[in-house]
């Protein structure tokens, strides 16, 4: 049976480069016995094959079926290994880990003072890129040795390195207490969306005060802040606060450029800082101050001492086009967007290994989007159908719903009525699963519903009076984000007007510029 791009092994090989590839044999080749060792030819054999296909592997006769699994594991630990001693993959993390394992040698060779001297130089190193974790794992090393090697100054080394272990320890349990909070919101978000009425927003409001550490903001860190911003991020992103999204957003960034040496140490922070402040000013509509920072964002990655890795690769390509196409959103120009889907798509298929299914589908759904836009309705319910026939996802409920809103939308628009029936009873088979629905969402429904026992004639009446319905939502804080994810306002004044409803979404935009 072929496992298409998902061995583990064959995704490692596959993503290595040229040179990683030939690092690997020159670190095998160090000792003459694997020229022609049966993990080397297992590596030959997978970095020829396009897809993973087991018994083409086994018809070589490289390895027997038997020893597969073992040979495949020892390869898979080797490739680490040779990736490891990469200077490309070395940063200030690694060499603090590796001079810890140097530190720990000496120690048990009875070599004291050396050791000490290598932690204590290593320690303020750590200290200064705020890996705190690992200097706390120092000072413990220290600890010990000290209790061993006994010195006149032991009485005041011992104070010093039982306060420094106390104030690390402090600094590591309020990070960790505001990372597990970030995360814990983070995936609430994933699984519900935005707050949808006042009870889940006291709901959200009480979760994150019950779980937010006391701090004082003069004793934290570059880490402990970074962590505070995307904390209170998450929590301005569930009560669709967005100018506070913005406020955090912006924070997280600026605390990189405080400390630009840590854009380097951490460019995924760095990246994922940039992309919540520009989808914070795409969800407030700044479009000014959007195109402003996507173009410093665009800038900064274009810089020759940008670090440059196969994660940071794929992240740039999924920010960078997910910002391009909501600035298309904000001036209605859907047309000019339906230009980047191709390249878009090519690189979906490049990064798929390293992108989760989620963003994928967001993707999707925003060419969905661009298309229904620019009128293209069959084109719309092509990329919708990629969502919603896919089982195994794992999205915000929200965007699963609208999926299957515009679907109905767009088939309607395509003139498709013989598929309405069928998926109205589908939509409301899933949507009552769903625990709350917009009234947005009902409505929508509901009009649609009703449309087929509409004479023609009377189909523009139909529209103005769902237009009127829908503009009552327009100000309210709950409802008002149904229409972030479809404009179905624009919409209706399109066919109301008779005007193309890219062209109703560039007149908005225009009359609200300066």
């Amino acid at each position: 049976m072929t496992k298409d791009q998902k061995d583990n092994l064959f995704v490692l090989i596959k993503s290595l480069t040229k040179s990683e590839k030939r690092q690997f044999k020159l670190y095998v080749g160090r000792i003459g016995v694997n020229a022609d060792s049966k993990f080397l030819n297992l590596f030959n054999v997978l970095d020829k094959l396009k897809t993973y296909d087991e018994a083409q592997i086994l018809k070589t006769k490289v390895v027997k079926k038997a020893q597969l699994g073992n040979v495949k594991a020892h390869l898979y630990r080797q490739i680490l290994v040779s990736l490891k001693l990469n200077p490309s993959h070395q940063n200030i993390r690694s060499q603090i880990r590796e001079q810890l394992d140097f530190a720990s040698i000496l120690y048990h060779k009875g070599l004291y003072k050396q050791s000490l001297k290598l932690l204590s130089k290593w320690k303020d190193i750590a200290i200064q890129n705020e890996e705190k974790n690992l200097a706390y794992e120092i000072v413990e090393m220290e600890k010990i040795i000290e209790s061993q090697y006994i010195t006149r100054s032991i009485s005041g080394r011992a104070d010093e390195l039982t306060i420094q272990a106390k104030e690390l320890s402090a600094a590591n349990v309020i990070t960790s207490k505001l990372s597990n909070l970030s995360l814990q919101l983070y995936g609430v978000f994933l699984k519900t969306g935005y707050v949808k009425n006042e009870e889940e927003s006291n709901w959200v409001t009480n979760y994150f005060n019950k779980r937010m550490p006391k701090y004082k903001i003069e004793d934290l860190g570059f880490r402990e802040k970074l962590w505070l911003y995307k904390a209170h991020l998450w929590y301005s992103f569930l009560l669709q606060d967005f100018l506070n999204c913005y406020k955090y957003s912006l924070k997280w960034v600026d605390l990189f450029y405080q400390y630009p040496g840590m854009i380097y140490l951490n460019p995924v922070f760095f990246l994922k800082g940039n992309n919540y402040l520009l989808e914070s000013l795409f969800l407030s509509r700044n479009r000014t101050k959007f195109q402003e920072n996507l173009e410093k964002f665009e800038t900064i990655l274009k810089q020759k001492e940008f670090p440059k890795d196969d994660n940071v690769e794929a992240l740039t390509f999924l920010y960078l086009s997910t910002n391009k196409v909501n600035m298309y959103f904000m001036d209605g120009s859907f047309n000019e967007g339906l230009t980047v889907i191709p390249e878009i798509e090519t690189n979906i298929k490049k990064f798929e290994d390293r992108i989760d299914e989620h963003h994928i589908m967001t993707l999707y759904y925003k060419f969905a989007c661009l298309h229904f836009g620019s009128g293209n309705n069959k084109e719309c319910i092509f990329y919708l159908k990629k969502i919603i026939s896919n089982k195994s996802l794992s999205m915000r409920e929200d965007l699963l719903c609208f999926s299957r809103v515009l679907n109905l939308v767009a088939h309607y628009e395509a003139g498709q009525d013989y598929h309405l029936q069928s998926l109205l009873k589908s939509t409301y088979k899933f949507l009552l699963k769903m625990d709350e629905l917009y009234e947005v969402q009902k409505e929508m429904i509901k009009f649609i519903k009703a449309l087929q026992d509409i004479y023609p004639h009377e189909i523009k009446k139909a529209f103005v009076k769902l237009h009127k319905k829908l503009q009552e939502f327009e100000n309210d804080p709950y409802e008002s984000r149904a229409f972030l994810y479809l404009d179905i306002i624009s919409w209706l004044e399109s066919k109301i007007t008779d005007v193309p409803v890219g062209q109703v979404v560039r007149q908005k935009y225009l009359a609200k510029l300066p």
